[in-house]
C-alpha cells in the first residue's frame, strides 16, 4: 500500500442551529513520527483548551478512507452519538439501525461495551468511562456496526474514548481511535453534543 500526503482538514461548518459562537468544535493534530507530540484542543465558549491524544497502531489512514483497524482516519467527523454510564445521546437513524428501544440501549449499551475484554487480559473498561462515536463528512461508505461481541451487544464505530490504561494515552497503540485520559473525556462528555465536529489531521504521511 503506497503513503500519500495528508493535509490539514478545511475549517468545518456550522451545523444546523448552531451558530459559529456556540458550536463546539474539537481539532486533533497527529505526529505518526513523535506520538507524545499529538495533541486535540477543545474549542468552546471562546476557550481552548489543549490535552494529550493516542491514536492507531497502525498510523494514519487517509480523510475519506473506509475505517480499517489499527489506523485512524483524518478529516472531519460530526458527533453522531454519546456514551457513558450517565451519559446516552444517539442519532436517531442509529437507534434504528440497533433494532432496539432508545430505553434499552440507554440502560445496557454502554455497561455492556464497557465489560468487554477485547485483549484477552483480563481487564474490562478499555473504553475508560465514555465514548464519542464520530460519522465521517461527507458521509462515506464505513464498517460499522451493531453487533453481538462474546454474549454483549454493542456499538462498534469510531470513536473518542477513554482507556483502562493512561500510560496508552499519547501512543501511537489504539485500535484506530483517539483515546485520551479521565479528565479530558469527563470534559468532552460534558461539553460535546450531537452533531458537533471534530477535525483531525497531521503532516505526517497517511495511508490511502
Amino acid at each position: 500500500m503506497s503513503l500519500a500526503s495528508c493535509s490539514s482538514a478545511d475549517d468545518p461548518v456550522v451545523g444546523t442551529g448552531q451558530t459559529a459562537e456556540s458550536r463546539r468544535l474539537v481539532r486533533i493534530q497527529l505526529d505518526a513520527e513523535n506520538p507524545p507530540a499529538s495533541k486535540g484542543i477543545l474549542e468552546a465558549s471562546g476557550e481552548a483548551q489543549p490535552f494529550p491524544v493516542g491514536f492507531g497502531r497502525l498510523g494514519l489512514a487517509c480523510a475519506g478512507t473506509s475505517f480499517q483497524d489499527g489506523l485512524t482516519p483524518l478529516g472531519r467527523f460530526r458527533v453522531n452519538a454519546i456514551l457513558s454510564e450517565s451519559d446516552f445521546a444517539m442519532e436517531p437513524d442509529l437507534v434504528e439501525q440497533s433494532g432496539k428501544s432508545e430505553a434499552e440501549l440507554k440502560t445496557s449499551l454502554f455497561q455492556n461495551m464497557s465489560d468487554i475484554d477485547f485483549k484477552g487480559d483480563g481487564q474490562s473498561s478499555e473504553y475508560g468511562i465514555g465514548y464519542i462515536s464520530l460519522a465521517p463528512v461527507p458521509a462515506s461508505e464505513q464498517p460499522f456496526q451493531f453487533n453481538t461481541y462474546n454474549g454483549k451487544f454493542r456499538w462498534y464505530s469510531f470513536a473518542i474514548h477513554g482507556t483502562n490504561d493512561e500510560r496508552r494515552v499519547g501512543q501511537s497503540v489504539t485500535g484506530g481511535c483517539i483515546n485520551v485520559n479521565q479528565d479530558t473525556l469527563k470534559t468532552l462528555l460534558g461539553t460535546l453534543q450531537l452533531g458537533d465536529e471534530v477535525v483531525i489531521s497531521s503532516d505526517s504521511p497517511c495511508l490511502p
